[in-house]
């Protein structure tokens, strides 16, 4: 079992993953202006193409995205998010692993869950009235994810007090509450957030303090691949350069104590967990 993770299982839907090593999200955005690969899947042939690959690579776990959270970006409508992850999702939830759908939208959760998605993963940590019951009602899995502000102006100097006890603290809160409603803890993932309102110092903090996080007691999940606090610690502009430096972070994040890793390049850190695992631990990939 990972450390921090009080169950050995994420149960989400009709799936039930052993948390005894890491797992694999593999991160497909349906959008055209994502930070890392904005317009490579904007069309649902490419999309489940996609989706396929990342199978055959060694994804536990697809996340689906309609609408972009990169600082600066503008929310779309409920419509228009629909129109792009709905065939998508249509075509792959019979492929073996669980589906996750990126949303905020309790709708479209709503939606998503009837059709066959396993898992929510909300950047607003269920925060839209009644978000929450809509998980309640299912056997969905949640990723709660931490953001101070909203993507477009969650970057304007974000400030904390103690930004690891205040994610922490807003983390155990939204966990908490789901629970009241019903909801059993192995259902329930927790995502600091990294770059979501966060300054580089901030970022590098909730990384190394990352053990305070998976103290809380539910499985951590962690999205650090390509992202812009890479290019500060590399130089790398270009966010589909930083494979090497987003592997790196990746198993960072498993050292301290990550359950998920939510990556874009599914076999390189594939590969990099198998060479950790076979040095430190039972490699069962």
């Amino acid at each position: 079992m990972i450390a921090g993770a009080q169950t050995d299982i994420f149960a989400c839907g009709n799936f039930s993953l052993p948390l005894h090593r890491p797992l694999i999200m593999g991160v497909i955005n349906i959008t055209p202006d994502s930070f890392s690969d904005g317009g490579d899947h904007f069309d649902c042939i490419r999309a489940v193409a996609r989706a396929k690959q990342m199978i055959s690579e060694g994804a536990d776990i697809l996340d689906l995205g309609g609408e972009s959270s990169r600082p600066g970006s503008a929310p779309v409508s409920l419509e228009e998010e629909r129109r792009r992850v709905i065939p998508v999702l249509e075509s792959i939830v019979g492929l073996g692993v669980p589906v996750s759908v990126d949303t905020n939208k309790p709708e479209l959760m709503q939606e998503v869950l009837g059709i066959g998605a396993s898992m929510i993963n909300d950047i607003s940590a269920l925060g839209n009235p009644g978000a929450a019951e809509a998980i309640a009602a299912t056997q969905a899995g949640v990723c709660l994810m931490h953001m101070q502000g909203e993507p477009d102006s969650m970057q304007h100097a974000p400030v904390y007090s103690d930004v690891v006890f205040d994610v922490s603290d807003f983390l155990r809160e939204r966990a908490r509450r789901l629970t009241e409603l019903g909801v059993h803890s192995a259902r329930i993932v927790l995502d600091p957030g990294f770059g979501f309102g966060k300054t580089h110092e901030h970022n590098l903090q909730l990384l190394r303090q990352l053990s305070t996080i998976t103290a809380l007691g539910f499985p951590v999940l962690t999205g650090l691949s390509r992202k812009s606090l890479l290019r500060r610690m590399t130089g790398q502009a270009d966010a589909k350069s930083r494979l090497g430096s987003s592997v790196a972070a990746a198993l960072v994040a498993v050292r301290n104590g990550a359950s998920i890793v939510r990556v874009h390049d599914v076999a390189e850190t594939r590969d990099a967990l198998l060479v950790w695992q076979t040095v430190v631990g039972p490699t069962v990939i």
